[in-house]
């Protein structure tokens, strides 16, 4: 068993500062998380990432940048059909790159308070609500995730209380360690990577907006559904 914690800038995310390291083997900070904890092993960040903001390593400490992260998501799809944020990206990253049997995300919800703060830092740009053709179904990109997770031995979980876009099934700290993939449609699932291959939206450099003319939204929202369906073999969220 191994467990990697993915570690987002929503609000509530400050409250990891506490928890003990383990069950988690891993924790990947993303973008400006890394200042919620000290022992986070990596931080990955996009290019346009402030250089200021990228903090002194401690021994161990790894970042992760577009000439890892690119590869890692294209092996498992791109980014056109996976999502173009940072939290499905490290997903991707961990999924692709570390020998977890268990990846727990907290404080990558992806819910933006209209009013208030909507990072743990105060006031910040909400990626997935960007116009942008990769996002048109939040809940659908973390299917296709969690499905493809689950074919790799994974176990997606949420280990946020909250609202969510996710739908990776809820859990605790204490129960992180027994978490295992939910079933979902081996058929379906095998639909949507074929209608993916045929589409061919593989986007070598990972900047995919860079070609979002070529992209038929009509077409990615057939695959973003099949990825849904697969999924719901059954899905439910607990609180």
């Amino acid at each position: 068993m191994s467990v990697t914690l993915i570690l987002g800038s929503a609000p509530m995310a400050t409250a990891a500062r506490d928890w003990p390291r383990q069950p988690f083997d891993r924790v990947l900070a993303i973008n400006n998380a890394h200042a919620i904890r000290p022992d986070w092993d990596e931080l990955i960040y996009p290019h346009d990432f402030p250089a200021d903001r990228i903090p002194a390593l401690r021994p161990g400490q790894h970042l992760v940048t577009e000439k890892e992260f690119v590869p890692a998501q294209n092996a498992l799809g791109g980014f056109v059909y996976a999502g173009g944020t940072m939290a499905f990206t490290a997903a991707y990253y961990a999924l692709f790159s570390h020998q977890s049997t268990v990846i727990a995300v907290f404080g990558c919800d992806m819910v933006y308070p209209k009013q208030g703060k909507t990072h743990f830092y105060g006031a910040g740009t909400a990626d997935p609500l960007r116009a942008d053709v990769t996002l048109r179904s939040l809940e659908a990109k973390s299917a296709r995730l969690m499905v493809i997770a689950a074919m790799r031995g994974v176990a997606m979980i949420n280990l946020s209380a909250g609202p969510s876009r996710l739908i990776f099934p809820r859990a605790t700290q204490a129960l992180v360690a027994k978490a295992r993939p939910l079933p979902f449609c081996a058929d379906l699932a095998a639909a949507a990577l074929a209608a993916e291959a045929s589409l061919g939206y593989l986007v070598a450099s990972g900047r995919y907006w860079e070609e979002a003319a070529r992209f038929d939204t009509a077409e990615l929202d057939r695959i973003d559904a099949l990825w849904v369906a697969a999924a719901s073999v059954p899905w439910q969220q607990t609180a």
